[in-house]
């Protein structure tokens, strides 16, 4: 470089820049002309300033040309913008090393910056100046060939004569001359060409910018061509997207290898689908046909797609079928097949072999759920069972020798370089001509891709399936192919979450899916009846389409998704439709779902990857089959700390942010989140409970919302404590427990269950209602002059009221023993007077069932005809047989924590139930309450009315013995 100067620079805005031996005119305002004509007055020869492009207001290009001012006027435009009109003509290139320091910069300016003269290289090489020569001569025979004046022809074929009577040392200055003439020239390519001053890197990017307008013209004038130029004036538009569409396709020829590698394609940025729907056309049948060459060959879904290709090739495009078939095509290649190189990456192995798999899961686990640590425990086993088993499948596949692989491997070798690569670097110019506005990398890659596996000896002429390439060298034409290893991994138990609603079983599939990295797709089974809607229907009705898995496989775009089955328990009986629930079976059959066979696809479907999760409120409506393939796991709800925990750190953080409050606005105190748990919702969820907090955040936020208004403040992120305005609207963000009736409104529930009176004939048992939530229920006795009946009443079922038979027999086997009758041959309900007993259970609107009421109708009967009466703190469940014996029963974590709720101390349970309490009650109850486990009625008696208090009479048989 020579040494720097400092030279008054014009400005010139995008896409206007000035090469040497090239001539603009360009416009300048008042300043900027009033500036630059001084500076002609006072040069004593003609002016020359130097000129560098705009690219940005904070930079110019460090590049640009030193120009001789040609003239300089006055317009008559008005526009302040073009108030002078300068001629400039290129001479040489300088170099500015300070581009920023005079930021910002206007185009069309005059400013002054330091600018150096490169120095003069040596003369070109004969390599460069012969492909220059070539190129540059191609170029103006095809720009004189294509244009239609006279006058432009012979410009182009003087140039031409010139080309060839220049020496080689003024080839570089005919490169300047040739570029400065190309008008369709990109602005990156002109500012690339201009900072080139080298000569050989010079000749070598104008070499490069003629081949490619010269691809261009050629393109162009096939393009032009393939369309009828005799259209009328009213066909312009139908010319027009012809044009376009035959664009479309040459773009496709050149770049759908680089296009097209990830599974849905990509699209080049910048151009929108609802374009062309010719060209959307275009593009979808080329992704088909690119996902069933990738399909593995010789497997059956290849075969089937590639024979309804033939067929859809065959019908015209008018015909009903030409729909349908391609509509097949279309579900065919959307799913994920585990033996596809469309999915192959598509996995989520790496994930399992992380050392610190089970200790994310945990973490997981615990951030998305409070308690549940039963659950929680058996998911990390399933989880590190999925674990294992992908280890160990991934060694068994490193452990087997493939000789197909080696000679596989062999044949993969890099092919020689052939005549056809000049011709595939040419194509890879173009195409980075032509999609340079639409997408940041050329596609290159793809091109010369291409072109090296049409020069390999699998050529796909000779595939013979329609035109469609063979994927993958062929070792064996009847060799299967061979899945990888995580098609062999990964099956654990398909698992069974049953509790009632609201208690996270669905969330918890979402975890096991997040510490999976792996798709999560829900399929809702509540209320489907029809066997089609699981297993697709068949082709031959209209509008017929897969069933809810293969689509849930389509959402997921993995062939390893984990999959919840929602509501299993609801799913619709056998009808005319079919079974829905057999249909089921297949799918969570891990002996029969890899291959699954649905009616719309008709190609079996290899499920053995996906994770199957069902979920259910109950397990009566299941059927035993569909039972016996999933492993149960009971949710039997949260305790009232454990909603506590979850209302502090999941629900009223979500309600805040989904009512636009923070954590400022709204302070919820302990008193006042508890009385919404026990007086506003009952249940074993937290539904409610959300609903509850949110109304009361919602309250709070319309409270805050009218005081802003009022009060005009404009910073509602700091809340003082309680704050009163003029007009007479207050904010406290303390919510107290007495001000939720306000809020909310009466509560729902009352304290009535921990107001209880001891009285002859009446015990309290342990229930669960419908709402998975546990309580205690009166059980009431009183004897009315009869002849000698049980009447049972409180909408109770046949079990219950079998129950109510039992324990009424065994109390009048016992009544001698007991003191209740005098001889055991009398009935006490006939002597000493006939009376009828009358049991009752509350809540008549709801319906009972079930034997747990056993034991506590018959304290009730003993109670009613002793008159010993049964303290207000004592509870039990439990089944009743005829011998006495107290039989186990469900729902104890219920029952108990119903229990501790009502304020009861002592709880009788059976003996077998004695493992649920230690498992499944927390420590915490446990250690309030006294928990009595009873063999028998005597052991029963005993516990509830107290040592002591029921006298017993036991016979004592003398036998004489005799010898």
């Amino acid at each position: 470089m020579a040494a720097s100067t400092l030279v008054p620079v014009l400005t010139l805005p995008q896409p206007i820049v000035l090469l040497p031996t090239a001539r603009i005119q360009a416009f300048l305002d008042e300043p900027a002309g009033l500036k630059l004509v001084e500076l002609v007055q006072r040069s004593d020869a003609q002016l020359v300033v130097g000129t560098v492009p705009c690219t940005s207001a904070s930079e110019v290009y460090s590049w640009g040309t030193g120009a001789r001012v040609v003239r300089v006027v006055r317009t008559v435009s008005r526009s302040s913008d073009k108030a002078f009109q300068v001629t400039l003509h290129g001479l040489s290139r300088l170099y500015y090393p300070d581009t920023q320091s005079g930021a910002p910069f206007n185009p069309n300016d005059l400013i002054e910056l330091t600018a150096e003269r490169p120095k003069p290289d040596g003369p070109p090489s004969q390599e460069a100046v012969a492909t220059f020569r070539a190129a540059a001569a191609k170029l103006l025979d095809h720009l004189a060939r294509d244009t239609n004046q006279q006058s432009r022809r012979d410009v182009y074929v003087k140039i031409s004569h010139m080309l060839e009577e220049v020496s080689d040392d003024r080839t570089p200055w005919m490169a300047d001359v040739i570029v400065a003439g190309i008008n369709k020239l990109d602005y990156n390519d002109k500012l690339a060409y201009l900072s080139a001053v080298a000569v050989n890197d010079r000749l070598r990017r104008a070499t490069e910018l003629f081949v490619k307008q010269a691809s261009i013209s050629e393109v162009t004038k096939k393009i032009a061509q393939s369309i009828d130029e005799t259209l009328s004036k009213q066909q312009k538009e139908f010319f027009l997207r012809q044009q376009l569409a035959a664009i479309q396709r040459e773009l496709q020829a050149l770049t759908r290898s680089s296009n097209q590698d990830a599974p849905g394609g990509i699209r080049p940025s910048g151009v929108s689908e609802l374009d062309d729907p010719e060209q959307a056309e275009a593009e979808d049948m080329a992704e088909i046909k690119h996902k069933i060459e990738a399909m593995a060959k010789d497997s059956e879904e290849r075969k089937m797609a590639v024979r309804e290709w033939k067929r859809f090739q065959r019908i015209p495009s008018g015909s009903v079928e030409h729909g349908v078939i391609r509509n097949y095509l279309e579900w065919l290649t959307s799913i994920p097949w585990p033996s596809s190189s469309a999915y192959a990456t598509a996995t989520s192995s790496d994930k399992l072999r992380d050392r610190a798999f089970l200790e994310n899961a945990r973490k997981q686990l615990d951030e998305d759920h409070y308690g549940l640590e039963k659950i929680k425990k058996r998911l990390i086993e399933y989880l590190a069972v999925v674990r294992l088993k992908q280890l160990q499948a991934e060694r068994e596949v490193s452990q087997q020798p493939s000789a197909s692989h080696t000679h596989t491997v062999s044949g993969d070798a890099s092919p020689q370089r052939t005549e056809g690569d000049a011709t595939s670097r040419a194509l890879a110019l173009i195409s980075h001509a032509l999609n340079s506005r639409h997408a940041a990398s050329a596609g290159v890659t793809g091109v010369n891709e291409k072109a090296q596996a049409q020069s390999q000896p699998q050529a796909g002429a000779q595939s013979g399936e329609a035109g469609l390439p063979a994927q993958l060298p062929s070792t064996g034409d009847k060799q299967k192919p061979k899945r990888g290893a995580a098609s062999k991994a990964v099956k654990g138990p398909i698992l069974l979450f049953v509790g009632p609603p609201g208690t996270g079983k669905t969330s918890l599939g979402q975890s096991i899916a997040r510490a999976l990295d792996r798709p999560f797709q829900r399929i809702s089974l509540g209320g489907v009846r029809d066997e089609a809607e699981i297993r697709g229907h068949r082709r031959t009705y209209v509008a017929s389409g897969p069933g809810s898995i293969v689509q849930a496989l389509r959402k997921a775009g993995r062939p390893d998704p984990v999959i919840l089955l929602d509501e299993i328990d609801k799913i619709g009986q056998s009808n005319f439709h079919g079974d829905p629930a057999a249909a089921l079976l297949e799918v969570l059959d891990p002996e029969q779902n890899h291959s699954f066979n649905d009616h719309y696809i008709n190609v079996p479907i290899d499920l053995s990857q996906v994770l199957f999760i069902c979920t259910s409120n109950s397990l009566e409506t299941i059927s035993a089959p569909l039972l016996d393939r999933c492993e149960i796991v009971h949710l039997s709800g949260y305790t009232y700390d454990e909603k506590l925990h979850i209302a502090r750190k999941f629900l009223l953080p979500k309600q805040l942010k989904a009512n636009g409050l923070s954590p400022e606005h709204i302070v919820l105190t302990e008193p006042a989140l508890l009385r919404i748990a026990t007086h506003y919702t009952r249940e074993a969820g937290v539904r409610s409970l959300e609903r509850a907090i949110g109304a009361v955040v919602r309250h709070k936020a319309v409270e805050w919302a009218e005081y802003v208004d009022s009060s005009g403040n404009d910073d509602i992120s700091r809340v003082p404590d309680q704050v009163v305005d003029g007009a007479g609207f207050t904010y406290k963000k303390v919510v107290e427990e007495h001000e939720l009736e306000k809020i909310l409104g009466i509560a729902r529930w009352d304290e009535e269950e921990m107001h209880r009176e001891e009285r002859r004939g009446l015990v309290y048992g342990l229930v669960v209602t419908g709402m998975g939530e546990g309580g205690i229920l009166p059980i009431e006795t009183i004897a009315i002059p009869g002849s000698g009946h049980l009447k049972l009443t409180g909408s109770l079922g046949e079990v219950i009221k079998e129950s109510g038979e039992l324990a009424l027999s065994w109390v009048k086997s016992h009544a001698y023993d007991l003191y209740i009758t005098k001889l055991r041959s009398e009935d006490p309900l006939k002597v000493p007077d006939p009376i009828d007993i009358h049991l009752h259970l509350p809540s008549g609107a709801v319906k009972k069932d079930g034997p747990s009421a056993g034991i506590a109708m018959t304290c009730a009967f003993v109670s009613l005809l002793t008159g010993a009466c049964v303290p207000t703190n004592v509870a039990m469940t439990g089944e009743i047989t005829l011998r006495g014996r107290v039989g186990p029963v469900g729902g104890i974590k219920e029952k108990v924590l119903g229990a501790h709720r009502a304020r009861i101390t002592k709880v009788i349970l059976p003996w077998a139930n004695r493992k649920d309490v230690e498992h499944d009650v927390p420590a915490e109850i446990r250690a309030e309450m006294q928990f009595v486990f009873a063999r028998t009625m005597d052991e029963v008696l005993e516990a509830a009315f107290g040592k002591g208090v029921l006298n017993w009479r036991r016979s004592m048989m003398v036998m004489e013995s005799r010898l």
